[in-house]
């Protein structure tokens, strides 16, 4: 399996993906994700910002994960302070021809190798409440349950919020000071 950060060529690729993902979703009873979202713009973005990475399997694009540093502000509803550095998982999806290889799990242990290159101490996630999947990956992977929280973006639906401290050395930590920090980044 390899693991690359995805470009524009990988866009048609990755809608493909979610086009067969979403009604899988919406059978198992997980309103997630929808016919509108995730669309090309919001892949498009993640793209463009640097935080969309693909997994290759058998040299076909076998599952997508974007990993962003920004928090959703719902997030300090289950007591955690946005103000900690964290890298953020969102929009993981796996092709269903390559469901149960490990292909998720690979995808999640890169959001950790990712934050530990750059010392950042947490990774953060949330799911719908109904996307048992991924809620059995993540306390296979040691994530931790913080609490339930609504999101604007998604009006009417429950998530489940989950993190996980990465041991990072104390001599790697980035300086306080946040220009010094920019700088090393």
């Amino acid at each position: 399996m390899r693991i690359r950060q995805a470009t524009d060529a990988d866009l048609d690729a990755i809608l493909r993906i979610v086009r067969l993902v979403v009604p899988l979703m919406q059978a198992a009873g997980n309103r997630q994700w929808a016919d509108d979202y995730p669309d090309r713009e919001t892949f498009a973005l993640d793209i463009a910002n640097g935080e969309l990475w693909v997994a290759e399997l058998e040299a076909k694009l076998a599952a997508v994960v974007a990993i962003c540093g920004e928090q959703s502000p719902e997030y300090a509803d289950v007591g955690w302070d946005l103000s900690e550095p964290a890298l953020v998982v969102h929009r993981l999806a796996v092709d269903p021809a390559f469901r149960s290889r490990g292909v998720a799990m690979a995808l999640m242990q890169h959001a950790e190798e990712l934050a530990r290159a750059q010392n950042i101490p947490q990774i953060r996630l949330d799911t719908n409440t109904t996307n048992l999947a991924v809620q059995k990956l993540l306390d296979k992977l040691g994530y931790v349950y913080a609490g339930e929280i609504g999101l604007l973006r998604r009006p009417g639906l429950r998530f489940r919020c989950y993190d996980k401290s990465l041991s990072v050395h104390s001599d790697d930590l980035p300086p306080a000071d946040p220009e010094a920090r920019s700088s090393l980044s």
